[in-house]
């Protein structure tokens, strides 16, 4: 077990994707963010089924980060009520896992 975490955003477009990627990046909030897409999305939003063009973010970062990572998406984000949904990683390349860690910010 592992204090890292996986942590999934989709956002609108490919520009709001990097503009988002890098933010975190830079900030050390996250050690790495992947962009796929684009993905189709359907869900229900205000009681409509809705059907949409996304990119999806995979945010690498520790657990301990969550809550600063998830204020930070919210306030670059566009939408009202963004996915952030964080999912433990429980194993991994010990290697890789160091290295998430030296390249994130610990906080206390």
């Amino acid at each position: 077990m592992t204090e890292s975490v996986v942590v999934l955003v989709t956002v609108g477009s490919a520009d709001e994707a990097e503009h988002i990627a890098r933010a975190l990046v830079s900030e050390r909030l996250a050690a790495c963010v992947s962009l796929v897409g684009p993905v189709t999305s359907i869900y229900r939003w205000q009681g409509e089924i809705v059907r949409d063009e996304e990119r999806l973010l995979i945010i690498k970062t520790r657990g301990t980060l969550v809550p600063e990572l998830e204020a930070r998406v919210k306030a670059l984000h566009s939408y009202t009520t963004p996915e952030v949904v964080a999912l433990p990683i429980t194993a991994g390349s010990q290697a890789y896992l160091r290295w998430l860690e030296a390249e994130t910010v610990a906080k206390t």
